[in-house]
């Protein structure tokens, strides 16, 4: 009796300050939520109110209602609210936040909502980024460019994201811990355009040495990304170890297992077997250092053999290789659950068959490995693997390599694709969907097409959803705008199984023919058939006037615009075959008359110019020698890649403004003014002895410093009307229409 209520008082003792607790997690809950909606609505935030909801039969769920003059958020956490608040200014205000243009005229009074709507997830997990968006988009963003990205996140639904930035500084005090100097690591942190393939384990040192200043001033930003995820109710994926070690690991440990591998053109890393006593020890040391940093949910990215063969086929060998990754996570975090990518299981498919894939998989418990099925929109690995033979999954849309610049995607596919498998009694433990793009800030209605299916259990039907996305980002109806989007539906939009979006022989390194090395130019559409969607957006420009409008406008128009060029390079190449000097001359002035126009059509937008991407990277410097290595960093990725002799140039070939007039221009009349020379002489060209030169050139431009603008200049709408004048009856001509 005496123990009973010893007991009952102490249950009086505690439950106030639980409960105090709670109304003070709650207060701090909301004050995060508050905090989005000002950032979003500025002036109208008063209008707003938040309340917090239940799960609905354990899923997420919001809440949309006026009440008493005001608009009110309900959700679960604050990704519901916040995607309550994004669900108001579509189909409320008929607003839109993109990366590309938003639209945020308000309607004055905000519209009330009349009849109550409550919205209910399908999916647990919406997860968001690839491991390549850190460097093709994101290496030089500040907090600023970070928070609105955050807030985008939430109010479209994410609550998974990856969350890889400020590792070094970690991986820095594990391996001092060890005996390793700064001196030591410098042969071993890639420059900051590289960190994800140094984090794969594909590459050491490349674009470095990097600075202390950075490692520490990522890791405060890291921080604030983190906190703010977590205050809106995301659980971010951090890192954990595979095994990627420094080079001169031999050197202070030569009884350690280590092995080879060796990525592209690059120089071999060393990976330490999973067998070695040390996997195990360094592997905790760097979680428990990295918790102690950052926190944790719970939540682990580890990627073996990415784009590396395995030494053997030997299932033993694999499941070892699993189990010891997993344990390494587990033993610093006993909650640990391994996300992993299934893109191996695609790129390497000869090697990975049912008993090399379920022996990697099997090592892990189910509840503790969840499977990103990273191209699901393609090539669905998902479908041949049994749903990864027990393991929850994620169908994730992956769309663009490299972060070219080309108009594509595959919107029938991504409208249905992911109810459809979840519906699918074949698709297993499918846990969720999302977006794991090598690049973002290009064609926003794939990306907002996809987020979109995150609050239905319905099929999106593209027809009507995209004249409703039209007059979200327009800010009105107009059938012109409607005709073109249809038309840009069943042309680019229905764009094939292509790795990627289809470039432009522009950025290729120049050549006659039409299958330029490292660039695809293929296309699942006739260009002549994507000329009326042209006409209808250059007839909508006498009325719209829109971010988002002048940013499509810009977009097609280019696209217009270096598909004629490609028509243009094969008219040119025909040309000096049958030796026409005069015909060779005239239609590559044509050529480079239309990269002139382009440039200058791109130079009105902030979204397409060289300058802003070089002036970010010499910004996050301390130093004139920072700001250089910085620069080189940025002009190399999305040129040469890597060294003169790297197989992966032009891979991230950007058809930007300054990009165009700096860069592919005047490396296309180098091969214009060597082909003149050789036809006037009676000789033949030689490829290789001009791609010899050219590399040359092509690396003193990565090391040079010369400025480009990163503001635009001039006026997007009567640049393209201009543009269209001039081209229309030239392209009407080709194309027989």
């Amino acid at each position: 009796m005496k123990l009973f209520l010893h007991r009952f008082i102490l249950l009086l003792f505690l439950f106030p300050l639980a409960v105090s607790a709670q109304a003070q997690a709650n207060q701090q809950d909301k004050q995060a939520a508050y905090a989005l909606i000002k950032r979003v609505m500025k002036g109208s935030a008063s209008k707003f109110e938040v309340n917090y909801i239940p799960k609905s039969d354990g899923k997420d769920v919001f809440g949309l209602e006026s009440s008493k003059g005001k608009i009110i958020l309900s959700g679960n956490n604050n990704v519901s609210v916040a995607s309550a608040l994004n669900y108001y200014l579509r189909n409320y205000a008929h607003c839109l936040i993109s990366w590309n243009g938003s639209n945020l005229k308000l309607p004055n009074p905000l519209p009330e909502v009349k009849e109550k709507v409550v919205k209910q997830s399908p999916y647990q997990f919406r997860y968001y980024l690839n491991y390549c968006t850190f460097n093709y988009s994101m290496s030089w963003w500040d907090w600023n460019r970070w928070q609105w990205e955050i807030d985008f996140m939430a109010m479209n639904g994410i609550n998974m994201p990856l969350a890889i930035t400020g590792q070094n500084s970690v991986w820095s005090r594990v391996y001092k811990k060890m005996g390793f100097t700064d001196k030591d690591l410098e042969s071993f942190f890639s420059g900051p355009a590289y960190f994800n393939w140094f984090f794969m384990g594909n590459l050491d040192g490349w674009g470095g040495p990097l600075p202390k200043s950075h490692m520490m001033a990522h890791e405060e930003l890291q921080k604030k990304i983190l906190e703010r995820e977590r205050s809106l109710g995301m659980d971010p994926i951090l890192p954990a170890f595979t095994g990627h070690v420094p080079p001169n690991f031999k050197d202070k440990f030569p009884h350690a297992k280590l092995k080879k591998t060796h990525w592209s053109t690059f120089r071999d890393v060393y990976i330490l077997d999973p067998d070695d006593p040390m996997f195990m020890k360094i592997g905790k040391s760097f979680i428990d250092e990295e918790v102690k940093t950052y926190g944790t949910n719970h939540f682990y990215t580890a990627d073996t053999f990415n784009e590396n063969t395995p030494p053997t086929n030997d299932s033993t060998y694999l499941s070892d290789v699993s189990k010891k990754v997993y344990q390494s996570m587990a033993a610093a975090d006993p909650k640990a659950t391994w996300i992993m990518q299934g893109w191996l299981f695609y790129y390497t498919a000869k090697f990975w068959q049912p008993t090399q894939i379920k022996a990697l998989l099997n090592a892990v418990p189910d509840d503790k490995m969840i499977i990103l099925d990273l191209w699901s929109e393609n090539h669905p690995v998902w479908q041949r693997t049994d749903a990864y033979y027990g393991k929850p999954w994620i169908w994730n849309m992956l769309h663009n390599f490299g972060g070219n610049i080309s108009m594509y995607g595959r919107m029938d596919e991504v409208a249905s694709g992911p109810i459809n498998a979840l519906h699918d009694p074949k698709s297993g433990k499918m846990a969720g969907i999302g977006l794991t793009p090598e690049a973002i800030e290009q064609n926003p209605v794939m990306y907002q097409l996809m987020l979109d299916n995150v609050w239905t259990n319905k099929p999106i039907n593209v027809d009507t959803w995209l004249k409703d996305y039209a007059f979200q980002r327009y800010g009105k109806r107009n059938a012109s705008a409607d005709k073109a989007w249809d038309i840009l539906h069943k042309t680019v939009y229905t764009g094939g199984i292509l790795p990627g979006g289809p470039e432009s022989i522009i950025t290729a390194r120049p050549t006659f023919g039409t299958a330029a090395k490292g660039t695809r130019i293929k296309k699942f559409y006739k260009p002549e058939n994507l000329v009326p969607a042209w006409d209808n957006l250059i007839a909508a420009s006498a009325d719209l006037k829109t971010e988002g409008f002048c940013y499509d406008l810009v977009d097609l128009t280019r696209q217009v615009l270096v598909n004629y060029a490609d028509t243009l390079q094969r008219q040119f190449a025909q040309a000096y075959e049958k030796k026409d000097l005069a015909g060779f001359r005239r239609i590559s002035a044509a050529f480079i008359g239309v990269l002139d126009d382009t440039d200058k059509l791109l130079a009105t937008r902030e979204d397409f110019l060289l300058g802003k991407w070089l002036n970010a990277a010499k910004k996050v410097g301390n130093t004139p020698q920072e700001k250089a290595l910085y620069e080189k960093n940025a002009r190399n990725l999305i040129t040469l890649w890597g060294g003169k002799d790297a197989t992966l140039a032009e891979y991230s070939c950007r058809q930007w403004s300054g990009m165009i007039s700096g860069f592919y221009k005047p490396r296309w009349q180098q091969f214009f003014r060597y082909a003149d020379q050789q036809l006037s002489a009676g000789k033949e060209i030689n490829q290789k002895e001009f791609e010899e030169k050219i590399v040359d050139w092509e690396w003193n431009w990565i090391n040079s410093s010369d400025i480009y603008n990163d503001k635009p200049v001039g006026d997007e709408i009567e640049i393209a009307n201009r543009l269209y004048k001039k081209y229309i009856p030239l392209i009407r001509k080709e194309y027989h229409q």
